[in-house]
């Protein structure tokens, strides 16, 4: 009989019995009482042994999983042992492979550099250009504007649309 169970029977027992008026005492089927004892003593070697039983074959299991620790310990050194001479050649390998980026990284900011200077100087011709266009439509527009105010051509405006021409 599990214990627990029994404890709860003495408990039960406990709570059914008629309490004495005026004291905390109560008055306990003593027949019942005893039994669930009886049982108590009987039941708990049993559960010492379930236990004992449970302590041993952790006990086993825990040896077991030494064991195989030690073994997949073993294994895995003697994977890193023949690792080790593949290491040196894979280091090799992952030295050049650094080189060759940082050799690419370096050719690639030269290139970049490169463009954005052409981009730079093609971006100031552009502009040069632009405003030597401006210039000439802002002296047409002078040159057209002073001819209809006056009637005449305007001498300012062709001298500075000679300089700009050139």
């Amino acid at each position: 009989m599990d214990i627990l169970h029994l404890v709860d029977r003495l408990e039960e027992l406990f709570n059914s019995s008629r309490p004495i008026p005026l004291t905390h005492n109560v008055i306990v089927d003593e027949d019942r009482f005893l039994e669930i004892i009886d049982q108590m003593r009987i039941s708990i070697p049993e559960e010492v042994k379930k236990a004992q039983q449970i302590l041993a074959q952790r006990d086993r299991v825990l040896a077991q999983a030494q064991e195989e620790s030690a073994r997949t310990v073993a294994l895995a050194k003697q994977k890193a042992d023949e690792s080790v001479s593949r290491d040196a050649i894979v280091q090799a390998a992952q030295s050049r492979s650094e080189q060759i980026l940082l050799q690419a990284r370096a050719e690639a900011e030269a290139t970049r550099s490169e463009a954005d200077e052409y981009v730079i100087d093609a971006l100031g011709g552009l502009e040069a250009e632009l405003t030597r266009l401006v210039n000439q439509a802002r002296n047409g527009i002078a040159k057209l504007s002073a001819e209809r105010n006056r009637g005449t051509p305007a001498p300012v405006a062709e001298a500075a649309e000679e300089e700009d021409e050139r």
